[in-house]
């Protein structure tokens, strides 16, 4: 499973939409229910998923799929 694959299925599960509306195009503004209630718990999810540690001063910078795929690689979790 690739990183996007797992992105995806945290995406899906963390604000409920089927992992087949998530494209690595996606964004905060694309999907409704990516609120900013919704940006906490992906953030938490992410943490648990990818074994990383989130400063809170990064979430603002983390509102698309492109931008969280980015910030994992920096963090050494495989492309």
């Amino acid at each position: 499973m690739t990183t996007f694959e797992q992105l995806r299925s945290v995406i899906a599960d963390t604000l409920g939409v089927p992992e087949q509306s998530i494209f690595e195009t996606s964004d905060s503004n694309s999907i409704s229910v990516w609120d900013s209630i919704g940006h906490v718990n992906l953030m938490m999810a992410l943490e648990q998923t990818f074994d990383v540690q989130l400063d809170v001063e990064i979430f603002p910078q983390l509102t698309s799929v492109e931008s969280i795929l980015t910030y994992l690689r920096e963090q050494g979790v495989a492309g």
